[in-house]
């Protein structure tokens, strides 16, 4: 089993990292985490460098939970629901892990929704943490 983790450092990224342990140790398999970053003039080296950061440590994590992890920066143009939906299919990926924010509807409107463009888009199940 291949689980996907949309990894972003912050609270809910930690229940993530907590969650896809809990399943791959259960089912076997690896964990993949993968930051997307817009990329160009949108994302600048200091916020390369702290996605690099955060992802060492959650490899960190999960190589002292003795589970196979492998992680992934991409800094594409693409929206960040795009990248994960884009990478799950291309690399065979069970499923998804994914954050949500709470946003109103206008906030979505206007902003866009990464994990609802995944839970629509994606190939295999979508788990969702709020």
């Amino acid at each position: 089993m291949k689980i996907l983790v949309g990894y972003k450092e912050s609270k809910v990224g930690w229940d993530l990292l907590k969650i896809a342990a809990d399943r791959i140790q259960a089912y076997s398999g690896e964990v993949v985490l993968i930051t997307s970053l817009f990329g160009g003039e949108q994302t600048d080296e200091e916020q390369t460098t702290m996605a690099e950061r955060a992802l060492e440590i959650a490899i960190k994590y999960f190589e002292d939970h003795g589970i196979p992890c492998q992680s992934h920066l991409l800094v594409r143009s693409n929206s960040p629901g795009e990248d994960i939906v884009e990478f799950a299919v291309a690399n065979d990926i069970d499923e998804i892990i994914i954050g949500v924010k709470s946003r109103s509807k206008v906030g979505k409107l206007l902003f866009g929704s990464t994990a609802q463009y995944v839970i629509l888009n994606a190939h295999c199940p979508v788990t969702s943490v709020k």
